[in-house]
């Protein structure tokens, strides 16, 4: 196997020390910890200082959550075809629950300068964005042929890694993502129909995707080095507000108020099935955010085609999909790929650890 030498752990924003130092940013002493550790480990890659039990935790808990709340979704979107206003259930809820966590004393916010605030903005038309890239796409192609492309999620984090931060990876690593990727599209193999505009809009979707992720773990290890439940208070207003105006824009709202008048459930039934989707919700972005801090954008591509597999296999038993032995054969190639990545990323944690001191967790 070759190994490289260690990187640098880049900035947040290239040619430059991300967000500089500010003057007023006296508050929360979780939030200083936290900058203090990102700077400390400025020869060091966040994910790589991190012990492989808590990484290995919040990767378990990210899984259960975000396989359920698949779930949830499916049923929900079954009978209420609104993801927008799901989307804006989804950030409201995510809103309502960390404002509720900061005034329990939870966490305090840190005070942030003008350019901190402009660029969480950007980040949240970023999250809209990559929303309505996947919903437009998703109408103007067939649904195996979007899934395979969205397998190529890992190959796009690689790319802007290495062009725009310049950071590299062992041979293993890029060797696992073949399998990956390979197993996770035989898995949702399937009739291929797409349009050239559909084409487009899908890859534009994926690789905002890979730069959604990557920007996510910046905001919260480079020099900003934002908490994850402070970053989800502070971005999900903003993505819900977004959320919403696309909501009106495309008369989801209007559909709404039709169907719920139409409808014969009880309006109890709905609100508790909601409420329950939009706080499941909630614990899975808590979990997203501070998985992807701990864990790297990249492990997060990794576990996406991952969650897809087993999204399948679960659905053998929850909703009895049938699965062909090529879809049985790609389920186990990706469980293969996954184990060959865990291996890769283990190695890279030693190599680095052996070159550098290890920060104190």
């Amino acid at each position: 196997m070759t190994s490289t030498s260690p990187e640098p752990s880049p900035p947040l924003l290239k040619h430059g020390q991300g967000f500089g130092p500010r003057s007023d940013t006296i508050v929360d002493m979780e939030a200083n910890a936290g900058r203090s550790e990102a700077r400390s480990q400025s020869n060091l890659d966040h994910e790589y200082s991190i012990p492989s039990t808590v990484k290995f935790t919040w990767l378990g808990t990210y899984f259960l959550l975000s396989l359920l709340l698949t779930i949830y979704n499916k049923l929900v979107l079954g009978v209420l075809k609104f993801p927008w206003l799901l989307t804006f259930l989804h950030t409201s809820i995510s809103a309502l629950g960390t404002y509720g966590m900061l005034h329990m004393g939870y966490f305090k916010l840190s005070r942030l300068g003008r350019r901190e605030n402009l660029a969480l903005v950007a980040f949240s038309a970023l999250f809209t964005a990559n929303i309505a890239l996947s919903n437009l796409s998703l109408a103007m192609v067939s649904v195996p042929f979007y899934q395979t492309m969205r397998m190529l999620c890992p190959i796009f984090t690689l790319l802007i890694f290495r062009a725009w931060y310049g950071r590299t990876y062992s041979t293993l690593t890029y060797m696992s993502l073949v399998p990956l990727i390979i197993g996770a599209t035989m898995t949702t193999a399937g009739e291929m129909k797409f349009s050239d505009a559909g084409f487009l809009l899908t890859i534009m979707g994926v690789i905002f995707a890979a730069l959604k992720t990557i920007v996510t773990n910046r905001f919260m290890t480079g020099s900003l080095a934002l908490p994850p439940v402070e970053f989800l208070i502070r971005m999900s207003p903003m993505a819900a507000a977004q959320a919403l105006v696309c909501a009106f824009a495309t008369g989801e709202v209007d559909g709404f108020l039709k169907t719920i008048t139409d409808s014969e459930m009880s309006r109890f039934a709905l609100f508790a099935s909601l409420l329950g989707n939009g706080c499941l919700a909630f614990l899975l972005n808590i979990s997203s955010f501070n998985t992807n801090k701990l864990a790297g954008a990249l492990t997060m591509t990794v576990c996406g085609n991952l969650k897809q597999c087993l999204t399948v296999l679960l659905g053998i038993f929850v909703f009895n999909v049938e699965v062909d032995l090529l879809k049985g054969a790609g389920m186990a190639i990706t469980m293969l790929g996954a184990a060959v990545y865990s291996k890769a990323e283990l190695d890279n944690k030693k190599r680095q650890n052996g070159g550098y001191k290890k920060v104190p967790q």
